[in-house]
């Protein structure tokens, strides 16, 4: 896809039900990186979050019930055939942009559609501050997802490695991420987009 162009991003859980939906601009898309913008302002499409236990008493519907506003500028980093993407977000301090955090979420690859990119959240993340001092997020709720049946062990066990590996190359330096992507801003003439048609079809 060129550069500036709409893409539709979604999160697709198991029996084709669409969890989370955002349009994005193409900032890069080459054969080891495609870089997505979100902007602040953007309104997309998501189901409430819940628990392993709530999912489970009520499975989620096939799509997301309802639309939200997303509330900061965000660059999101994702690798042909790898278990993560990387997002960092800035901060909006009287009207100047700030970059507050990169954001390392597990998830299955992503597979390109007709619109853009799908892919499935795989629970378990890493906040990572501007130092590179970091933190687990939602373990407890990766061992709720085991225990309800969602992810088996083997899997658990497979996105704790890839965050545990991704925050090795962050600590050493070596991850794609540090490459200068914390200092990029989007283009002034880049309006926020809208969901597409079409993002409903799978």
């Amino acid at each position: 896809m060129r550069q500036g162009e709409i893409a539709v991003l979604r999160y697709v859980l198991p029996g084709e039900r669409i969890e989370i939906v955002w349009p994005c601009r193409i900032v890069e898309d080459r054969a080891d990186l495609v870089a997505l913008f979100i902007a602040a302002g953007s309104r997309y499409k998501a189901g409430p979050k819940r628990t392993a236990a709530e999912k489970r008493a009520r499975p989620s519907p096939p799509l997301p019930p309802d639309e939200y506003v997303w509330r900061s500028d965000t660059l999101r980093l994702m690798f042909p055939g790898k278990a993560h993407s990387v997002w960092l977000f800035w901060a909006n301090e009287n009207g100047n942009a700030r970059f507050d955090r990169y954001f390392v979420n597990m998830e299955e690859p992503f597979r390109r559609t007709s619109l853009g990119f799908d892919t499935q959240d795989h629970t378990l993340d890493v906040v990572v501050n501007p130092d590179l001092s970091w933190k687990w997020r939602d373990e407890e709720e990766l061992d709720n997802h085991v225990r309800e049946g969602f992810f088996t062990a083997e899997l658990a066990s497979a996105i704790r490695a890839e965050g545990t590996r991704v925050v090795g190359e962050i600590a050493a330096g070596a991850h794609p991420c540090l490459a200068g992507w914390s200092r990029w801003r989007p283009p002034r003439d880049w309006t926020t987009p809208s969901i597409p048609n079409g993002w409903d079809s799978l």
